[in-house]
């Protein structure tokens, strides 16, 4: 649907079809208020998504605002990819999987919701976007399903981890959208894209200082022989696939485009 077609399927709380059949309908004056207020902040470049506080990923709704970078149709291509190498393995629904960074939730509510017998533990540096990805999982009930935590990338659960003195906290599967902006671009950037967070959205010079990160340090955390999942951005594919030679312990076993034949995932196992 055009982002009209949203607004006023929206207000009308009908679908798209019944704004053409039914022209005639006349909209009250709070409804009207309200769409004059709307299309000024959309004019003022706030996305749509925020104004409505929700949006669709994976034909689940989720809430959004401010605080949580908005789903986008990339990141569905991360998580269809990782439920269908999940659900082709034997003993699948023992796995544990992490979703690192996981803002508005949508990734590890998504897979909860598609995999009702995976545990999966969800964390974020960002309290409030823990709030948000808490209310999504009790909106779609998968609540139960999920551990949230905060955490900048892995520091918590290596805490956890001591505190416990267990053994290492570790995954079959740690996915993840990180952020792979370079700090130079950003200025440049659509101003619906500019209204969302920084810190979801900006990774240093080059776009790429949370791969390094992540790469480095996610062996700690993954079983042997354990999946890496990460989106990535425009023209990254080889630097990054790059980054996970020169770690020795990654083997690059595929990669996958988006709908504009962009490369936008990448897998890696830990050898």
């Amino acid at each position: 649907m055009t982002e009209t077609e949203t607004l006023f399927s929206e207000i009308l709380n009908c679908e798209r079809l019944s704004l053409y059949f039914n022209k005639d309908v006349v909209i009250g004056r709070d409804a009207g208020f309200f769409v004059a207020r709307a299309l000024k902040r959309r004019i003022s470049g706030e996305p749509l998504e925020y104004i409505l506080g929700k949006t669709e990923f994976l034909g689940l709704e989720f809430k959004v605002d401010k605080n949580v970078l908005i789903p986008r149709p990339e990141t569905e291509i991360l998580v269809e990819t990782v439920l269908e190498m999940v659900t082709r393995t034997p003993g699948h629904k023992d796995k544990r999987i992490l979703d690192l960074g996981t803002g508005s939730g949508c990734i590890a509510v998504s897979l909860a919701n598609f995999l009702p017998k995976i545990r999966i533990t969800a964390s974020d540096i960002s309290l409030k976007a823990l709030e948000v990805a808490r209310g999504n999982a009790v909106l779609n009930k998968v609540d139960d399903r999920i551990e949230f935590m905060r955490s900048d990338l892995f520091d918590a659960l290596r805490l956890e981890t001591r505190a416990a003195r267990a053994e290492s906290n570790t995954f079959d599967l740690i996915i993840t959208n990180p952020p792979y902006i370079a700090a130079g671009e950003i200025d440049n950037l659509q101003p619906e894209v500019k209204c969302q967070p920084r810190i979801a959205l900006e990774a240093g010079v080059d776009g790429l200082d949370y791969y390094r990160s992540i790469i480095a340090q996610a062996p700690e955390f993954l079983k042997p022989g354990g999946l890496l999942a990460m989106e990535m951005g425009f023209g990254q594919k080889d630097k990054i696939e790059n980054i996970f030679r020169e770690s020795g312990i990654f083997n690059v076993i595929k990669t996958y485009k988006d709908y504009s034949n962009i490369d936008r995932v990448i897998i890696a196992q830990l050898v």
